[in-house]
Formats: structure tokens, C-alpha cells, sequence
């Protein structure tokens, strides 16, 4: 099995999204690079303030959908829902 690397963006059209994405993802970030699988999880804020890009790796599909429940579940998953999200889910060779 190849290793599910996750790439695109956050897209806030609200102030009160960009508001929710500002507190929470610091915590987010910081709980999903201490999660067992993670190769590497950026998620920075980009020049338009209401826009995020992020650049994940994952070792396994099991370590995504591991992180994908944790998300969910969390302050960020549950605070988060109208952002959109634009992103692509890959499974390349390990």
C-alpha cells in the first residue's frame, strides 16, 4: 500500500469562518503532526487572509482514515464544517 498525500486549500467567505480557522487550526496542526502515520502536515495561511494551503502525507490509507476520525470528532472538525474545502487525495508509492 502507497502512502496518501493530501494537497490544496481552505477557503473561508466569511470573516467569522477566517475568525474559526485562526483559533482552531494551530491546535488542529499541532494534534494531527502527533498523530502515529503522519509524515508531514503543513497548513499555512496564505497572501489572501481568507485562504489556507495545505500539503498533507499520510504513511498509509489507515493512517489518513485514523486522522480523518480524530478530525471529525474534534473541536476543529466540529467548528469547521461551511469552510470549503478544495483539495486532492493521492496514493502514491511509499
Amino acid at each position: 500500500m502507497g502512502q496518501i498525500r493530501v494537497e490544496g486549500r481552505l477557503i473561508c467567505t466569511t470573516e467569522a469562518q477566517a475568525e474559526t480557522a485562526r483559533k482552531l487550526l494551530p491546535e488542529h496542526i499541532r494534534l494531527s503532526r502527533a498523530e502515529p502515520g503522519n509524515i508531514h502536515f503543513n497548513l499555512t495561511q496564505g497572501e489572501d487572509p481568507m485562504v489556507w494551503h495545505l500539503d498533507e502525507l499520510f504513511e498509509s490509507p489507515e493512517a489518513f482514515a485514523a486522522h480523518q476520525a480524530r478530525t471529525k470528532s474534534s473541536a476543529w472538525g466540529e467548528s469547521s464544517g461551511e469552510i470549503t474545502r478544495d483539495f486532492t487525495v493521492t496514493e502514491e508509492e511509499a
